[in-house]
């Protein structure tokens, strides 16, 4: 039950970079690679102010700050300069390598013996809770539940606040710059404005997963955010897959869902004996299935929609 609990744990945490990813690709149709880069750098602000003393609260707002200032750039690269978004990201991610390791000083932070989120959630949840917590028969214990708790809750909250502003009339002009730029444009709304504020929104909540996974598993390292695009990007599909639509309210939900199905996913592939040096490896599989098993599905459909007409046809010829 601990196993569940905890990938389930990481599979909200990690939601926060599906809903990033969500932002940059599905309502701008932008491909911004700067998530690997702004991932690590959340997780690197995060856990160098956490060793020098602060907070976690401070700390995990500093890096939420640092990822959006990190998409910002990329924003401006593209829309300023001309460069391509793709290339824009490279360059910002690539650049960020370097900054990442500045800031930490070193390759690996441990904070095991610092104050995070985990440890404020797990004295809450012992002075709430006890030590024992009992669900559905299964006995967990007062951390394992709290954090839980406390990131469920989290991610509940940054969910419908992202819902609420994406129907102001802000976010319903980043939505339509997404749609028809052209549209946008003969509106008199700033173009480049809406992407640099959507890049920075999308980095700003893919740096808060990596400084609240920093938290959760005790260290902050400046290889963390390798392969997380792609985690997010999958999480997004499956999460579409599972709701079936696009709506604004739906694909948020969908795109949380689908992180935590990707990460139960993995979660049994490592319990079924997966080597973890294979882990991108099957990552990149469950990538691959997720990105052709909605084009199979969709033609599937018409097959057993069309039968029954073809088989009435013929019995009447």
């Amino acid at each position: 039950m601990s196993l569940l609990i905890g990938a389930v744990t990481i599979g909200f945490i990690l939601s926060l970079l599906a809903l990033g990813v969500f932002l940059s690709f599905r309502i701008f149709a932008f491909p911004d690679i700067t998530a690997e880069g702004s991932f690590t750098l959340g997780a690197a602000v995060t856990a160098t102010l956490l060793v020098n003393g602060y907070g976690p609260l401070a700390a995990t707002v500093a890096g939420f700050a640092a990822g959006m200032m990190a998409g910002s750039l990329t924003g401006t690269l593209h829309t300023r300069f001309g460069i391509n978004g793709l290339l824009a990201g490279i360059l910002v991610m690539t650049a960020l390598y370097s900054v990442n390791l500045h800031i930490m000083g070193k390759s690996n932070i441990p904070l095991l013996s610092n104050a995070t989120f985990a440890t404020v959630a797990e004295s809450m949840g012992l002075k709430a809770l006890g030590e024992q917590v009992s669900i559905l028969g299964w006995d967990v214990s007062a951390r394992d539940a709290s954090v839980f708790l406390f990131v469920a809750a989290a991610i509940v909250l940054v969910g419908a606040v992202l819902y609420v502003f994406f129907r102001t009339n802000l976010g319903t002009a980043m939505r339509a710059t997404g749609d028809n730029d052209q549209m946008i444009r003969a509106l008199g709304v700033n173009h480049g404005a809406m992407i640099t504020i959507g890049l920075a929104l999308s980095n700003g909540l893919i740096a808060l997963a990596g400084a609240l996974l920093a938290q959760y598993q005790g260290f902050a390292d400046v290889q963390m955010g390798i392969g997380m695009v792609v985690w997010g990007l999958a999480s997004v599909i499956i999460g579409e897959a599972l709701v079936g639509t696009r709506q604004l309210g739906f694909a948020i939900t969908g795109a949380v869902m689908g992180s935590i199905l990707f990460r139960l996913l993995v979660a049994i592939a490592l319990r079924w004996g997966l080597n973890p040096n294979d882990l991108k490896l099957i990552t990149a599989v469950f990538v691959f299935l997720a990105l052709i098993l909605p084009g199979l599905l969709a033609r599937l459909r018409p097959n057993k929609a069309t039968r029954p007409a073809a088989e009435a046809g013929a019995a009447h010829a």
